[in-house]
């Protein structure tokens, strides 16, 4: 949890203002017990309503101090754990933000999810924790130990006892405690998955009848957590009643053997009533201590699992030294590229070699598993290859800024994505900065026009998260307005079309071609209606490239194509 605090540098000026304030806190505390015997010693015992009011009046003015101090230190402690929250937060945002998807898929969504607010939570708030207790409590207790002995240095033999047991409570509970909490944050991850595909998945859930297993399946996860929580929580609610024992046996046995003191006249009464304050003193610090060691070990659980994603160093990083690419506008080649996914046994794709010219259309075809995504997919850099090169614009992809790369790119993957917002906000994550006209008509070239007028608010019609009030189709043809609307020097289009219509497919077709004529497009597709157009076929058989041609040459020339086209249209309707 140290590693963690590096991010506290901000606010070290604020930091040591709020030691500041524990200590001027701490020093009020500690001396008003000294006022407190010397009133009842010189005023009370004598008489004396002076010295009384004069010595009262010193200790108003120590407690006021002490509560302003108090007030003080307690607002800016929030401020600081707060501000340090925020920080790790976008921290873990803009860190994740660099992996690679190989990277996500290590954690999971959900576990991003836990570690990014649960986990913050967790660590936020011992931190505040700290600041108000980390100065305090040592102060209270060595001050308190020391003024004790002060006063009466017999007395102090009920101190020596009484912290040693509310130590070895501390430590035996603790022991115990660490362990379930980093447990409870693992089931906490588990929930939360759960939890996220039964959202998500509703519509499947629905469909074949589920629920009850889904119910049982979040009961048992749930159970499981509550069960953990109690078995801790149970284990850290032991500490406050023994501590509370051990401070009420102090009193008993300082009252006891405090009064043998002064009947013999060895000890004055204002001397153990400040004597008991600095032992309560004492003892509430330990007690301070210890509800801090109640938070630390699941904060320490819970920074662990922080670092552990902040010290993954991104796979995909952009070179110390990036090249511009200049040599063409969209040109995208493949030279003898592998590629395998990590911990996979075979290559996704073995030694492909192609060339995609602008203005023209490269369509990608073969079977289920044959590799086609994962051929697009390396185009944006999202993977590095094995072997090979993958180059734009006559530069390897890996020699290129990411981000210059990418402001190429116009990606529609093979699941649409549409963010919660407007129709015309969706559209615009293209391009910031694009007017309402090429909004419009970047719609309108999606054939997205037609549904979108049809709605009752047009453009500005919000879009649930997920895109869950839109059908299929409605989602697929607003992801590729949104490429449209940056006009981008490469186009892919990741088996975008499956989710439309036939009759919707080629009107989008056709009104693509104007609209890219000067650009690269890539089409993924599993229907061959889509891609007999396209000036070139690249056919995927088990990873490896078996024809590359048109579809009147590849009928002629390539089993694995005529098979695919065979399967889906008649000989009279190839004819």
């Amino acid at each position: 949890m140290i590693r963690l605090f590096r991010y506290l540098r901000p606010y070290t000026g604020w930091i040591l203002l709020v030691f500041a304030l524990v200590f001027i806190q701490s020093m009020a505390n500690l001396y008003l017990p000294t006022l407190l015997a010397d009133i009842v010693n010189n005023g009370i015992v004598k008489n004396d309503q002076t010295y009384i009011l004069q010595t009262g009046g010193v200790m108003l003015l120590i407690t006021f101090v002490g509560a302003l101090a108090s007030i003080g230190a307690a607002f800016l402690a929030a401020r600081v754990a707060v501000g340090f929250g925020r920080d790790v937060r976008s921290r873990l945002f803009t860190h994740v933000s660099k992996f690679s998807l190989h990277e996500f898929d290590t954690f999971g969504t959900a576990s991003m999810i836990t570690r990014t607010t649960n986990d913050t939570n967790q660590v936020q708030m011992v931190l505040m924790i700290m600041l108000s207790m980390l100065v305090s409590a040592p102060m209270m207790a060595i001050g308190g130990i020391i003024l004790a002995i002060q006063q009466d240095a017999t007395l102090t033999w009920t101190l020596a006892v009484a912290i040693p047991v509310l130590v070895l409570i501390v430590l035996l509970v603790m022991s115990r405690a660490i362990p379930l909490f980093q447990i409870m944050q693992a089931k906490i991850d588990r929930v939360n998955l759960i939890l996220d595909e039964g959202l998500t998945g509703v519509r499947v859930i629905r469909a074949f009848g589920r629920e009850p297993y889904e119910e049982r399946r979040f009961d048992l996860a749930n159970h499981d957590l509550t069960n953990t929580a109690i078995t801790v929580y149970r284990l850290t609610a032991i500490l406050f009643p023994f501590m509370m024992l051990v401070l009420n046996v102090t009193t008993v046995a300082i009252f006891w053997f405090g009064s043998n003191l002064i009947s013999t006249g060895n000890m004055q009464i204002g001397a153990l009533i400040a004597f008991l304050q600095y032992a309560m003193q004492i003892l509430f610090a330990f007690l301070m201590l210890s509800m801090m060691f109640i938070f630390l070990p699941r904060a320490a659980a819970s920074a662990k699992r922080i670092n552990e994603v902040l010290d993954i160093k991104p796979e995909i990083n952009d070179p110390a030294t990036a090249r511009e690419a200049t040599g063409g506008r969209g040109v995208v080649e493949f030279r003898d590229v592998t590629f395998s996914y990590p911990g996979a046994e075979e290559p996704a794709i073995s030694h492909i070699s192609f060339t995609a010219l602008p203005g023209q259309v490269t369509a990608i075809i073969g079977g289920t598993g044959s590799g086609k995504s994962t051929l697009v997919t390396l185009i944006p850099r999202f993977y590095d290859v094995d072997s090979g090169a993958v180059l734009v614009d006559g530069v390897d992809v890996r020699e290129q800024a990411q981000e210059a790369l990418r402001a190429k790119i116009g990606f529609v993957p093979q699941r649409a994505i549409l963010f919660s917002g407007t129709i015309a906000e969706n559209i615009r994550y293209g391009k910031p900065d694009a007017t309402d006209e090429e909004i419009r008509h970047a719609a309108a070239v999606a054939q997205a026009t037609e549904f979108i007028d049809a709605m009752p608010q047009g453009m500005r019609t919000v879009i649930a998260q997920g895109g869950m009030n839109v059908s299929g189709g409605q989602k697929q043809r607003l992801a590729i307005a949104r490429a449209l609307v940056r006009k981008p020097e490469i186009y892919i289009f990741d088996d975008t079309f499956s989710a439309l219509d036939y009759t919707t497919d080629a009107h989008l077709r056709a009104a693509l071609k104007s609209e890219t004529e000067n650009a690269t497009v890539l089409i993924v597709a599993q229907r061959v209606s889509t891609i007999m157009d396209a000036d070139q076929i690249l056919v995927l058989d088990e990873g490896r490239l078996v024809g590359t041609g048109t579809h009147h040459e590849l009928m002629e020339s390539n089993e694995v194509y005529r098979e695919i086209v065979l399967s889906q249209l008649s000989r009279e309707e190839v004819a």
